[in-house]
C-alpha cells in the first residue's frame, strides 16, 4: 500500500555528467561518506543525515542531482506523484502521504519530493485552506518519524514559501544557483565534448550569463542537432548562433505568456 503514489526510477545520471558548485559537491560527498559507515555512526548514538532539501531557481540541477545522488548511494529513486496524492478527495491527502512514507520505509530508497512547496506551504498564509495546514502538520510528523534506511530529498524553487518548522526538519539544505562563467564554460565543454567545435565554444560563455543549466544544455543540444542535420561531425560558430537565436525566441514567448491579461 502506498506504492500507487510513487514512481520508480532507476538512476542513470552520474555525478560526472553534472557541473556542480564546490559547495554542493562537498555537501553531497560528506553525506555519501556518512552513508557508507552509517552503522558505525549509529553505534555512537549519532543520527545519520538523511533528510535533504534542495532549493534554488528552476533549471539549476536539483532533479538530476537527486538522481545522481541516488546512483552514488546505490539506491533506487522513488518519485512522489503529487498529482495522484492530491487527486483524491482533499481530506484523504494526509492519509495518502502516510501510505507513501510507509511504502518508502520498506526498503532503502531515495524518496524524491519535487515541488515540495506544493505540500509544505507556510501555515502563516491565511489564504490557505485549514485542510492544507493540517497536511503540513501531518507532514512534520512523518518527516520526524521517518525510520527508513534511505533518504528523503525534497526540491523547491519557492523556498521562501515553505513552512519554517518544516524547513528546520531537514538535516542539510543545499542551494543550487545559476551557473557562474566558470561553470558555464565547463558545461559547454562537457555537453559538446563528443562533437568537436570549429571555434572556441568556451569563449562564448559571456553570452550565456544569467541562463540556467537547463537553458545552456538546450542550446548545446540544438547546436549539435543543426550540425547533424547538415551531415557534419563538428559544430560551427553559426550553429551556436542559430541555437542562441532559437533560445531568444523561446524567451520572447515566455515573456509574452507571463504578461497579465488586460
Amino acid at each position: 500500500r502506498g506504492s500507487e503514489f510513487l514512481e520508480f526510477v532507476e538512476p542513470k545520471r552520474d555525478a560526472s555528467e553534472l557541473v556542480l558548485t564546490a559547495a554542493v559537491e562537498r555537501a553531497l560527498y560528506d553525506i555519501t561518506q556518512e552513508h557508507r559507515i552509517a552503522e558505525t555512526i549509529r553505534r555512537h548514538h549519532i543520527p545519520i543525515r538523511n533528510r535533504l532539501l534542495f532549493c534554488g531557481p528552476p533549471g539549476c540541477g536539483k532533479t538530476v542531482t537527486a538522481e545522481a545522488f541516488a546512483r552514488r548511494v546505490g539506491m533506487p529513486m522513488m518519485v512522489a506523484k503529487l498529482d495522484v496524492i492530491f487527486g483524491s478527495l482533499f481530506g484523504e491527502t494526509a492519509s495518502n502521504l502516510t501510505k507513501m512514507f510507509t511504502a518508502a520505509e520498506r526498503q532503502p530508497v531515495v524518496l524524491f519530493l519535487d515541488e515540495f512547496d506544493a505540500l509544505a506551504r507556510t501555515r502563516e498564509d491565511r489564504s490557505e485552506h485549514n485542510e492544507m495546514r493540517r497536511i503540513v502538520n501531518n507532514l512534520l510528523l512523518m518527516i520526524d518519524k521517518f525510520k527508513g534506511r534511505g533518504f528523503i530529498v525534497a526540491a523547491t524553487n519557492l523556498e521562501a514559501t515553505i513552512d519554517a518548522a518544516l524547513f528546520r526538519r531537514f538535516d542539510e539544505v543545499i542551494l543550487f544557483e545559476l551557473p557562474t562563467i566558470t561553470s558555464i564554460r565547463r558545461l559547454l565543454k562537457l555537453r559538446t565534448q563528443n562533437f568537436g567545435a570549429d571555434f572556441d565554444i568556451a569563449g562564448e560563455a559571456g553570452r550565456l550569463r544569467g541562463k540556467s543549466y537547463a537553458d545552456i544544455e538546450r542550446i548545446c543540444y540544438q547546436t549539435i542537432r543543426r550540425a547533424i542535420i547538415d551531415h557534419r561531425t563538428r559544430i560551427s560558430q553559426s550553429d551556436f548562433s542559430y541555437a542562441l537565436e532559437g533560445e531568444a525566441r523561446r524567451d520572447s514567448v515566455r515573456t509574452k505568456v507571463a504578461k497579465p491579461l488586460r
